[in-house]
Order: C-alpha cells, then structure tokens, then sequence
C-alpha cells in the first residue's frame, strides 16, 4: 500500500487572537488521507474552516506564514513532512512539491512582474540559474494550457480581467509539475463560459500527471467535474466523508441533508 501524499489525524487548527482578542478555531479535529493520484473535494459553507484546512495542507501555517492557522492539536503529513514540525527547510521543500491557489488567487500576482515573469517565478526559485529560452517555452505551455492567448505574457496583473489573472495563478501553481495541488475556490472570478473548460482542463492534467489534489469549492457541480471523493465541512468538523453520491445519498446531518436537497432541485452554490 503508497504512502498518503496526505495524511491528518485528530487535526485542528486555530487562528491567533488579533490585538488581544481570543484565539478562533477554525478546524476541530478531523482525519483524512489522499493517496498519490487521487483528488478529494472540501465543501462547506463560509467560515466552516475548509480554507484554514487548504491552508495548513499546503504548509502554510503559522510557523511558515504571518497570521497563518496555528496546529494545536493532531497530526499532519504531506508528502512525508511533518508539517507540524517545519522547518525552513522543509517549508522550502513543500513549496516546490505543492501548488497552491488561494482564493482570489489573482491578486495575489506580483502586481511589478508581467503575468509571464509571475508564472516563471517558482522556476526560477526551483532553478536560479534555468534557460531564459527554457523557461519562456513552460511559461508559454503553461499560459496556453488556460486558455489564454500568449498575448497576455507581457502584460501586467492591472491589464488583465479578473477572470484572466486567476488563471494566471492556476498556470503559476501548476508549472512546477506539483506532486499535490490545493486548491480554493480555483474558478473564483472566472466567467461561466470558461469555467468548465478550466476545470476539464484541471481534471485531465491531474489525470496525466498523476499529482494528487485537494479541491475546496462551493459547488457540488464543480465537485463532480473533478473527483468522486467528499468531504463536507461545518463548523471545523466533518459531517461527511466519502464518494460525492453515499455522502448526499446517506448524510444525516442536517446540513449534508439541506445540500442533498437543493443539489436534487438546481446546482448548489454555498
């Protein structure tokens, strides 16, 4: 049997107080693993601590990070690192071995580098001294790949729509070839029309490269493009966990039991 690329027992995870304020808790106490390949969806609605658990699964908590969720009770292991323990060594590690796309990852682009020179950024981190002409043809692959035009290289993150910038950062995420990807709320922003195609596109490079993925969405539909494994997220705690059809078809917790409802009627944004 592989080892998990993702592993968590009994994980929680708690944001620090701001200016003397308690600490909130953000995730309490859940399991899962994600085998190499494999892709498991987060849903949950806002503030149900699906972002604060992309967060520490892509090593950035706050040992790594200014105000990032604090591990204060479980464990953590991604692609054999104890993220509870990192190091700056190994916090350099994961960074080349993760992908990640944070929500509204769009502004989150360096908004002095052309979209080209922020997609080649993590190369250049992997390789300082790597091919400019090596580098522009990932950096090109990379672009094409969502479905923009190699017009959009030299231009700057203000020169781009929004929808545009954040597949800017889905390229930049995933030029490095990453072992896993997390990513939350990868379509945010993106316009109806292309969404699909993105996530087809996510989907089938998954498929081909073999990476695993944690995918957080608010779409049941979005879920389903990209994997038939779930976890339902509600107030830090699991309430469902398994393929996407016995979560809704068996849940019994009310909030699993309200998406399986609307899901029955329209597609369920939460």
């Amino acid at each position: 049997m592989s080892t998990p690329a993702v592993s968590a027992r009994d994980l929680s995870l708690r944001f620090p107080g701001i200016d003397g304020a308690s600490a909130v808790s953000a995730v309490r106490g859940v399991s899962l693993d994600i085998a190499p390949g494999e892709t498991l969806a987060i849903l949950g609605e806002a503030g149900s601590g699906k972002s604060a658990l992309a967060r520490a699964v892509a090593g950035l908590t706050d040992r790594t990070i200014e105000r990032g969720p604090r591990i204060v009770g479980g464990s953590l292991t991604v692609l054999g690192i104890d993220v509870r323990g990192l190091r700056r060594r190994d916090d350099n590690e994961l960074a080349l071995r993760v992908g990640y796309v944070p929500q509204d990852a769009g502004t989150a682009l360096d908004p002095h580098l052309t979209a080209g020179e922020n997609v080649a950024y993590p190369l250049y981190q992997r390789t300082p001294k790597l091919d400019r002409v090596v580098a522009g043809g990932i950096v090109a692959e990379a672009i094409d790949a969502m479905h923009l035009t190699l017009a959009t290289i030299p231009k700057y993150p203000h020169e781009l729509s929004r929808g545009q910038r954040q597949r800017v950062a889905i390229a930049r995420a995933l030029v490095l070839e990453p072992e896993l990807l997390v990513t939350d709320e990868a379509t945010s922003g993106v316009d109806a029309t292309v969404r699909s195609t993105i996530l087809d596109h996510l989907a089938e490079v998954q498929r081909n490269r073999g990476f695993a993925a944690l995918v957080v969405s608010s779409e049941i539909g979005e879920v389903r493009r990209l994997t038939t494994r779930l976890a339902v997220m509600h107030a830090g705690r699991f309430v469902g966990y398994g393929t996407i059809d016995e979560v809704l078809e068996t849940g019994m917790h009310p909030y699993v039991r309200e998406l399986a409802a609307l899901g029955r009627r329209k597609p369920v944004a939460v």
